[in-house]
């Protein structure tokens, strides 16, 4: 649900996010990071994160095997994908902790679209955010338990503001 999330046509098309390996990482970990922070207070449903973590850098080690990424460098890549992730993750929850958007919004330039010029994109991209953390907290562990995880819809937020 996160990757078919991270995938939507409309980040890419409405919202400015490079259509690049990069690009579509970046909505990948973004999404995951929303979904981490929404499960890392409610025990039952923690473990989830951690399986969903788990998976998430099986599927990159995969992936890089798959595109020719040679056996030795795999692993100094992967350490840079967990580096990063995690840089992200202390970023993305530090600026969702902000009352304003400022912060969320320099992350976003910052992370996905590499510091471009898309100060508009990011700030539709932040107010994306703060909906998709609202939606996540509207629902309840048994939800994600079942695979039922909701994110709101890209392009009809952009239509509705």
């Amino acid at each position: 649900m996160i990757v078919a999330q991270a995938r939507a046509p409309a980040f890419y098309q409405i919202y400015g996010v490079p259509d690049t390996v990069n690009g579509r990482l970046e909505m990948v970990m973004l999404h995951a990071v929303l979904f981490l922070q929404r499960v890392e207070d409610e025990a039952p449903v923690r473990a989830l994160g951690q399986g969903l973590f788990d998976h998430f850098c099986r599927d990159m080690d995969a992936s890089m095997r798959e595109m020719g990424v040679g056996d030795l460098a795999v692993p100094r890549r992967m350490r840079r994908i967990g580096e990063a992730f995690y840089g992200r993750q202390a970023a993305y929850r530090a600026a969702l902790a902000a009352p304003e958007s400022e912060l969320l919004v320099a992350a976003l330039q910052r992370n996905v679209y590499a510091a471009e010029g898309e100060l508009d994109c990011a700030g539709r991209l932040a107010a994306y955010v703060r909906e998709a953390v609202r939606v996540l907290a509207a629902q309840d562990g048994e939800e994600f338990r079942r695979a039922d995880l909701h994110f709101p819809d890209a392009a009809k937020l952009l239509v509705g503001a």
